[in-house]
C-alpha cells in the first residue's frame, strides 16, 4: 500500500533565517545538525518564536554548542519548570564533521553562524555555516551586485 502524505506535513518547513549571517559573512560551507531540546522548546518552535539573528556556534571540548539562540517560551510553558529563552544548547554532529569544523576554527580563523533552522522529518535541524567575516568595502560591493541584479531582471522583463 503507498504511503499518503498530508498537505499540511511540517517536513522540511523552514523554523527561522538568519539573513544578517548572510550579509556579515562569506558562507564557505554549510552543515546540518540536529539539536539537542527541552519539551517547551519544541513547543515553542512549532508556533514559530525563534530569533537566530545573535546566535553563533563554538566548539569546546570536542562538542558543538549553540549561543545566542533565543526561542521565546510560550505563555502556557509548565510551571513547575523556568525556561531561559537564550540557554546554550547541544548541536548533534557527527565525529568527523565536528573534527573539520574543529581545524577550521582553530587553524583557519573561520566562524561558524547558525542560519537557518527547519524541521525535517518531524525532528527541528539546525543548519550551520563555515564563514569568514566581511569588511564594510565587501558588504558594499555585495549590496552594489545585489541591486545590479535587481535592475538587469527589470530590463529584462521590460523587453
Amino acid at each position: 500500500m503507498a504511503k499518503t502524505t498530508s498537505k499540511n506535513s511540517t517536513s522540511g518547513s523552514t523554523i527561522g533565517l538568519n539573513k544578517k549571517a548572510r550579509h556579515d559573512y562569506f558562507i564557505e560551507d554549510r552543515y546540518e545538525a540536529g539539536i539537542g531540546l527541552q519539551g517547551w522548546e519544541v513547543k515553542s518552535l512549532r508556533a514559530g518564536r525563534l530569533n537566530l539573528t545573535e546566535s553563533y556556534v563554538i566548539v569546546k571540548d570536542g562538542e558543538a554548542w549553540l549561543l545566542g539562540a533565543n526561542i521565546t517560551p510560550l505563555p502556557t510553558a509548565s510551571t513547575h519548570i523556568q525556561p531561559d529563552p537564550t540557554r546554550t544548547r547541544k548541536l548533534l554532529l557527527h565525529r568527523e564533521e565536528l573534527d573539520k569544523l574543529i581545524g577550521a576554527v582553530e587553524r583557519k580563523g573561520y566562524t561558524l553562524v547558525a542560519l537557518a533552522m527547519y524541521w525535517k522529518r518531524g525532528r527541528a535541524k539546525i543548519e550551520i555555516g563555515l564563514a569568514r567575516g566581511k569588511k564594510q568595502h565587501d558588504k558594499r560591493a555585495s549590496e552594489k551586485e545585489r541591486e545590479w541584479q535587481r535592475e538587469k531582471q527589470r530590463l529584462q522583463k521590460v523587453r
